[in-house]
């Protein structure tokens, strides 16, 4: 298995029991949906979190973390964690963070995919 492989193992074990999990490709990896609303993803870059706009910069004090970038902006409420710093133990302790702050979130129902309108005769 290969590092963004196992990380991947390791959120997926972490987020048992937290409500209904949905994975989506994203970010160029795995991203998990947490009743509807993101919570993570892993990848080669390592994990991005969910952490919420009031706890970012606790967050970002944490050795490994680092703000989202996204087209040069900085993405405020996630956070990255290096991959270097997540053993199976770190990631459970990371995604606490994570889904502490998406249950304060609104559930999201899932989207149903929209209908192409055919061509009328």
């Amino acid at each position: 298995m290969t590092d963004d492989q196992n990380l991947v193992a390791s959120v997926r074990a972490a987020l048992v029991g937290s409500g209904e999990i949905r994975e989506v490709k994203m970010f160029g990896g795995i991203g998990f949906m947490l009743n509807g609303n993101m919570v993570a993803a892993a990848s080669r870059r390592g994990l991005l979190l969910r952490v919420g706009k009031g706890r970012q910069d606790e967050t970002l004090a944490h050795s490994g973390a680092r703000p989202m970038l996204m087209r040069g902006r900085t993405m405020e409420g996630y956070v990255y964690v290096d991959p270097p710093a997540l053993d199976q133990e770190a990631v459970k302790n990371w995604l606490r963070l994570a889904v502490t702050h998406v249950h304060t979130l609104p559930l999201k129902l899932e989207r149903k995919p929209k209908q192409r309108k055919g061509k009328r005769k």
